[in-house]
């Protein structure tokens, strides 16, 4: 019997909120923003151009992290990537006609998925994952603004 996800909205709607200072920022020539009266510069994101480029991504952050391999599919739809493990074999889809799943962030959360297979899907065990995830990969000011964006929103 699988947790109940009580706090997926929240998670979603910071994470929303993440991906858009970063959008914000890349849209500037400087990456420098203020982010609740402390000055931080968000690093680049990756951008990837196709499911094989996700695929190699994929596989050198889990040669960096550890971790069981994952295979990368394209998803029909446009609306979510999704991650699922079934008899052992773990599939991150991914839309490939829409650029707003081909992002570091959004493949960055579906690994957390994978790397955190206990618990409601985006409960605590998911949301520590991913906060250290994404500063391990995309650096220590990441780690800051999800926890910090997170803790605005009520995500624990």
């Amino acid at each position: 019997m699988s947790s109940r996800d009580t706090q997926r909205a929240k998670v979603y709607a910071a994470e929303q909120f993440v991906r858009t200072m970063f959008d914000r920022a890349a849209q500037h020539s400087s990456r420098a923003i203020d982010f609740f009266g402390t000055s931080l510069t968000l690093p680049p994101e990756a951008k990837f151009g196709s499911v094989e480029a996700v695929q190699r991504y994929v596989d050198e952050v889990l040669a960096r992290v550890g971790g069981a391999a994952v295979a990368v599919r394209a998803r029909r739809g446009v609306t979510a990537a999704h991650y699922q493990s079934t008899d052992g074999r773990a599939v991150i889809a991914v839309p490939e006609r829409t650029s707003w799943a081909l992002r570091e962030l959004v493949v960055l959360h579906e690994l957390a998925h994978h790397l955190s297979p206990e618990g409601p899907a985006h409960g605590p065990g998911f949301v520590a994952t991913y906060c250290e995830l994404c500063e391990t990969i995309m650096g220590p000011e990441v780690g800051l603004v999800l926890r910090m964006v997170y803790a605005k929103e009520g995500v624990v």
